[in-house]
């Protein structure tokens, strides 16, 4: 590989932003295609958005019958729990089956123990203290599920500046549109708040907390697999 391509592609990883090497398998050419810039002129869009969104590599052929291997470089996925609760608890080693890296934050040392939340990243801190050092970004999802305003309003309005690919909070209709309120109060914009999946998870008639988990966990990984292309940022560091 060109080391200059080669020094584009791991800076773009250690950014945890996802980039595509279309190599030519004939000729040896390579070029980076980085999900933070505007592909839409692209002859490969379609092909390259797909790939994005699946995280796969594989083989495709150009209209012209040339043979292009396409390597994907995707961050990880990850999902931060605000709220080390009863839903919490089931849907931390779900997520960590789904092959999610998990994290859980919660102010509330009787609720975030080790004992109840064995193996898994618990910070017993407020969301504001930790998020900044979590780096949330768009291959974060973020679900608050502690119903208290204190604790999940600021990790919310930090997983929307963060542009989050999923965010999801706990509670009935009513419930949101007082939050609703709340977070324009602070600032978010009504299409920001838009992106709030509220009430959570997928409308399966869950009922326990732990059917509520697998709602939750589904509507994450359909967030994850059937999203937009990115948003471009032409200015992306």
């Amino acid at each position: 590989m060109d080391l200059s391509v080669l020094k584009e592609l791991n800076a773009e990883r250690a950014a945890r932003r996802a980039a595509i090497l279309i190599t030519d398998l004939e000729s040896g050419e390579e070029r980076l295609v980085k999900e933070a810039e505007d592909t839409s002129a692209d002859p490969l869009a379609e092909t390259l958005a797909a790939r994005f969104r699946s995280g796969k590599s594989g083989r495709v052929e150009t209209e012209d019958g040339r043979a292009l291997f396409l390597t994907v470089h995707v961050p990880p996925a990850r999902i931060v729990v605000i709220g080390a609760v009863h839903i919490s608890q089931a849907l931390a080693p779900m997520a960590a089956l789904a092959d999610f890296d998990v994290t859980i934050i919660d102010p509330r040392t009787a609720f975030a123990t080790p004992e109840r939340f064995s193996g898994v990243n618990l910070i017993a801190k407020w969301p504001q203290d930790v998020l900044p050092d979590l780096a949330l970004d768009r291959y974060t999802a973020l679900a608050a599920l502690t119903h208290d305003p204190k604790i999940d309003d600021p990790a919310l309005m930090a997983a929307l500046e963060a542009r989050c690919f999923y965010v999801g909070a706990l509670g009935s209709r009513k419930t949101h549109a007082k939050r609703r309120e709340r977070l324009l109060g602070l600032g978010a914009s009504p299409e920001a708040l838009d992106r709030i999946a509220a009430p959570i998870g997928l409308d399966i008639g869950a009922a326990s907390p732990a059917e509520i988990a697998v709602a939750v966990l589904a509507q994450i990984v359909e967030a994850l697999r059937k999203r937009p292309a990115a948003e471009r940022e032409r200015s992306a560091a």
